[in-house]
């Protein structure tokens, strides 16, 4: 039997470019017990990200020993970096009745599904076309052409996998996206809340 945590998982998948960053913002605007699964990876820092704050960035070969330690819940490589999620940051998270906010890939998202079952909560952010993903991805100003490209590629690879996910949630006015995603991690902290059973029922109770 598996075990029963307070906590829930909300994780949040899709293209890059879609808006999910802009939404996890708001998560942690309107929510206080909101906790951001931090991922560590073998990828440079981007300007102003903070180790330990955005990504755990730590080396290739430090990363290849972790996983031989069985030190990751999942791991990926995208665009030829290493990406993955420590099990300890999750156990923790879900015990202390925390709202635990992962913003990784379809991989990943599959085996927390796999792992966590209906403690995982899915929702893919994408963008109502690949035309309008690819402006965003242009206007921001971030990357190469060649990792644009990459970046248009490996969306049109996540599309092909919406039926994994309980939510789609399609980006195209923020403020609507923003509702949405507010509404979905209202519905896992109520469910949260009343989760452990034998305690609700005794405070129940005595109350």
């Amino acid at each position: 039997m598996k075990p029963r945590y307070k906590g829930g998982i909300l994780v949040l998948s899709g293209p890059s470019g879609a808006g999910k960053s802009s939404l996890i913002k708001s998560l942690f605007k309107h929510f206080s017990n909101v906790y951001f699964s931090v991922s560590s990876t073998t990828r440079q820092p981007r300007m102003g990200e903070i180790h330990g704050q955005h990504y755990y960035f730590i080396s290739k070969e430090q990363f290849e020993s972790d996983i031989k330690e069985g030190k990751f819940l999942e791991y990926a490589r995208v665009h030829g970096n290493l990406y993955g999620t420590t099990k300890i940051q999750v156990q923790r998270a879900l015990e202390e009745g925390k709202i635990l906010l992962f913003d990784i890939d379809v991989q990943g998202q599959k085996a927390i599904k796999k792992e966590y079952g209906d403690y995982a909560t899915c929702v893919f952010v994408t963008t109502p076309n690949k035309s309008t993903l690819q402006k965003r991805l242009y206007e921001r100003g971030s990357d190469e052409e060649n990792v644009i490209q990459k970046r248009l590629e490996h969306a049109s690879m996540e599309m092909a996998e919406l039926n994994c996910f309980d939510y789609i949630l399609i980006n195209d006015c923020f403020e609507e996206a923003e509702r949405k995603i507010l509404s979905i991690a209202e519905i896992i902290l109520n469910r949260c809340i009343y989760c452990n059973i034998q305690s609700f029922m005794q405070d129940w109770n005595t109350n």
